[in-house]
């Protein structure tokens, strides 16, 4: 299975790797470093520190996985960065380890990263997440599953985006972003309901016509915030209404960002 490994890969001896683990030429992994099956490694990526990766990942040439982090208050302490199956990691993709004793920096199953993509310390990135080219999240960025965020996007840290939610390109992300929401501009704003993406992923018609419901009471009625949740927990049952109202009242709570504003004024 050797051959599987590109003679000029740097490769440390205690370095644990699946014998399927494909690495092309000039590639440097570290020694505390563990990939699982049939995971390729492209030339000239970095992957240091304590890293976990899992099977079926395609890591593009020149990713950096692992290093330290940027953070300032960094002082050498033994953190993670862990990432699950199925992965795309494209071309100088950057990763960062976390920044204090015993945390990780986690990203979860068959994401694709698009290339230049950085993702700070702490970051944690769900399932089936979508971020094009040049996409920077800063420390503590938590991105729920399937949510897409699009090129040359800035997200500040502590910043929660929620499931299935939709960034437009050039956007500065300084708030939480709902759930199911549309969300562009600098400064960002809520613009609609993410319908494109809902139909994709087979919503159905019921499904689709809460969310709009939701939608116009948050942010096309004259009601106040409170008042707005009050009314989401009126309409019918439904685990996707269930899950927006859950992240409006989380991001509001004392210690978290607040939500990316929505009204037409």
């Amino acid at each position: 299975m050797k051959t599987l490994i590109h003679p000029t890969a740097v490769i440390h001896p205690h370095a644990k790797l699946h014998p399927t683990v494909q690495v092309g030429a000039y590639a440097v992994i570290g020694e505390n470093v563990k990939i699982d099956r049939e995971t390729t490694v492209g030339p000239h990526a970095v992957i240091e520190g304590a890293t976990e990766i899992g099977a079926g990942n395609r890591i593009f040439p020149g990713a950096a996985i692992g290093l330290e982090t940027q953070d300032l208050k960094y002082r050498g302490a033994n953190s993670w960065v862990k990432i699950g199956d199925g992965n795309r990691i494209r071309e100088y993709v950057t990763i960062n380890r976390a920044t204090n004793e015993g945390e990780a920096t986690i990203i979860g199953n068959n994401n694709l990263l698009m290339a230049y993509v950085h993702v700070a310390h702490n970051c944690l990135i769900e399932d089936e997440v979508v971020i094009a080219n040049n996409v920077a999240l800063a420390g503590h960025v938590h991105i729920e599953s399937k949510a897409t965020i699009g090129g040359l996007t800035g997200v500040h840290q502590f910043v929660r985006v929620g499931s299935l939610a939709m960034l437009g390109a050039m956007s500065r992300i300084d708030r939480d972003v709902p759930p199911f929401m549309l969300v562009e501009g600098n400064p960002a704003r809520v613009r609609s309901l993410n319908l494109v993406g809902l139909q994709r992923k087979g919503f159905s018609s019921e499904e689709i016509s809460l969310l709009k419901k939701a939608f116009r009471i948050l942010y096309r009625s004259d009601l106040s915030f409170d008042r707005s949740l009050e009314e989401l927990d009126l309409l019918p049952d439904c685990q996707y209404l269930q899950h927006l109202l859950r992240f409006l009242q989380v991001s509001t709570s004392p210690g978290y960002r607040g939500l990316i504003p929505g009204k037409r004024h």
